[in-house]
């Protein structure tokens, strides 16, 4: 009995072998993905990562991309909790066609050309239902590397980070241009149109339609004119990322004026859309991608080019907050009501803006903060440097991304004045 109780134990001690041709499949699986590296954190995600890792009851997150109560709650509005009421055990969940909602469709062009859009009515633009904003430019970029395989995208300097990372994976060619003023905290004009005299005849450019990302900063009406003579001078095309309409002045038809000016300039332009953030659906992933033709055949032939590539890709999109967006903008009670809704979040931001301007200008700043009220929509590009930024997060638990992006959809009233100090002691004059 001991030499068994021996042999178990030691049968115990000793790893068991696989069989052979199982260590082969493993070796030669290790072998085929053994070269792949971690992937870099995500710049803005792992803000979030860092925020939530941290046990400080001090601790403020300003650097996520999403609108917060004044208590630094999530918010689902009103008027989608009455869509979702009216959604339930009524509609079915069938797949979409690969085009997606035509009725959500139908009810995001009255919002970007217009409701009474005589591009609309003579059906001269081509438009499908995208994964949000980042698909509805993913969409396009895969568009123009197939059908304009010799041309190139430029974008503006900065942007959001994964614009350069939607181009670059569709393998279309990128480029630069001047938009922002360190120095003036506002926007080099001359800068960037020097830059558009100089790109080549019939160039791509990424425009943000308003609150520009990252920056808070965007063109006067009468400069936005200006960008639309010289794109027609020099026959350029513009992609217009919107991911922020009604959401930055709360007015959806005063953040649309730059697609309006190029409209009537007579200008063909694209355009992204998302409800993210003017409608609180994240995680729903509703937008829109559109292409103004030059007529309605070219529109048809376009769309299904746009449906051939989304079938691959992800082959319909969703069904849920297509719903949502299409009940709420088509019932007139219910698009009143977001109306209301989406105008308090952007002067709450606004509010915040002022507040977080006031407190630094009282603790005696000898700085000038003007550009924290001149800047317009979530972001407040702020001008601390990434050093700046780290002495803020390792001193006082305050998260934002190193370029001094601030969220100002993370400030409130109880947290803006703990910020405003924050960021007074780490960029006074030594």
């Amino acid at each position: 009995m001991a030499a068994l109780s021996r042999a178990a134990s030691s049968a115990i001690r000793r790893p068991l072998l696989a069989p052979p041709r199982l260590q082969a499949a493993r070796a030669m699986a290790s072998s085929l993905f053994g070269h792949v590296e971690p992937a870099p954190k995500d710049p803005i995600l792992g803000v979030t990562e860092a925020f939530l890792a941290d046990p400080s009851p001090n601790k403020v997150n300003v650097g996520v991309g999403a609108y917060r109560d004044d208590n630094g709650q999530p918010v689902v509005l009103d008027c989608v909790r009455e869509a979702e009421r009216r959604i339930a055990g009524n509609l079915n969940m069938e797949y979409l066609p690969m085009g997606g909602s035509i009725k959500m469709i139908e009810e995001s062009l009255k919002l970007a050309y217009g409701e009474d859009s005589e591009f609309i009515k003579d059906k001269r633009i081509a438009a499908v239902q995208a994964l949000s904003g980042t698909g509805a430019c993913r969409l396009f970029a895969d568009f123009q590397k197939r059908f304009l395989p010799d041309s190139q995208i430029y974008i503006p300097t900065p942007t959001w980070s994964n614009h350069h990372n939607i181009w670059r994976d569709a393998q279309v060619p990128q480029k630069t241009f001047t938009y922002y003023h360190p120095e003036s905290r506002g926007l080099d004009f001359a800068g960037l149109m020097n830059d558009i005299k100089n790109a080549p005849d019939g160039s791509f450019f990424l425009l943000h339609a308003c609150a520009h990302n990252p920056t808070g900063v965007d063109p006067t009406e009468e400069q936005w004119r200006e960008i639309s003579h010289q794109f027609k001078v020099k026959k350029h095309f513009p992609f217009f990322d919107m991911a922020y309409q009604g959401f930055a002045s709360g007015d959806p038809e005063r953040d649309a004026k730059a697609i309006r000016i190029f409209l009537e300039d007579g200008h063909q332009i694209g355009c992204a859309q998302s409800y993210a953030k003017n409608m609180g659906l994240y995680g729903q992933r509703a937008g829109c991608l559109s292409i103004l033709c030059e007529d309605e055949m070219q529109a048809v032939a376009v769309k299904s080019q746009l449906q051939q590539i989304a079938r691959p890709m992800y082959s319909n999109p969703p069904v849920h907050g297509a719903l949502v967006v299409s009940i709420i903008l088509n019932d007139p009670e219910l698009k009143s009501l977001w109306l209301k809704e989406v105008k308090g979040m952007a002067d709450r931001i606004i509010g915040m803006r002022k507040a977080l301007k006031e407190n630094l200008e009282k603790l005696g700043s000898p700085l000038s903060w003007e550009h924290i009220t001149n800047q317009i929509g979530m972001f407040c590009y702020s001008g601390m440097t990434p050093e700046q930024v780290d002495r803020l997060t390792n001193e006082y638990h305050i998260y934002m991304t190193r370029n001094g992006r601030i969220s100002m959809a993370g400030v409130t009233t109880g947290n803006v004045a703990y910020l405003a100090n924050a960021i007074h002691d780490a960029t006074k004059p030594n």
